[in-house]
């Protein structure tokens, strides 16, 4: 059962949602949280999904979900009102997986939650992977450099500088780039 966390930025009622929700069986948390309690609400609460219903998302509500995607990224679904285009692309770049503007229609609520969570994953699939080959790529640029400072310093070839950072790094059970780090730091040392 996906645990929710409701947010509503206006003096709206937010009752037709959690019955709505409560209806679909999911569990819905106690709190319904502010805009400005909303990252300590996702880090307290840990929901698996965040609903706002909003007449229209409010400037603050932008930023505090722009901070909790940051820190504590969830999906977000957001009902509202307001179909302005700049708003809608500023919501999504605050982290918002799902921008719903029609009103609440409870038979609808399973599959746009469902489909902010698919959403959702993939883009966190897609931030790993893109993490991963951003890390790639920095290793290789520091073991590039420790080349050619062994290159440099030691009147070695590429292939023989390679060779001696990967034996060094076998040698002491660590990733080719900490060695890669290790002679950089070195030589910024000595000069």
């Amino acid at each position: 059962m996906l645990r929710v966390l409701l947010v509503n930025d206006t003096e709206k009622p937010i009752g037709e949602l959690r019955m709505a929700l409560s209806v679909q069986g999911y569990d819905i948390l106690a709190e319904v949280a502010t805009p400005h309690a909303l990252l300590a609400a996702v880090e307290g609460q840990r929901p698996d999904v965040v609903i706002i219903d909003t007449e229209s998302p409010s400037r603050d509500t932008l930023e505090q979900l722009a901070v909790m995607n940051t820190h504590a990224p969830r999906p977000v679904v957001m009902f509202t009102q307001d179909a302005d285009q700049q708003l809608i692309r500023a919501a999504v770049g605050a982290g918002v997986t799902a921008y719903v503007v029609d009103g609440l229609a409870p038979a609808k609520l399973a599959p746009i939650i469902e489909a902010a969570l698919a959403r959702f994953a993939e883009e966190s699939r897609l931030r790993q992977r893109l993490a991963e080959v951003e890390q790639k790529l920095s290793d290789r640029k520091l073991i590039d450099r420790a080349k050619g400072l062994l290159m440099d310093k030691r009147q070695m070839s590429e292939a023989a500088a390679y060779d001696t950072l990967r034996s060094q790094a076998m040698k002491q059970g660590a990733k080719l780039a900490d060695i890669a780090k290790q002679i950089i730091a070195m030589a910024d040392l000595l000069g």
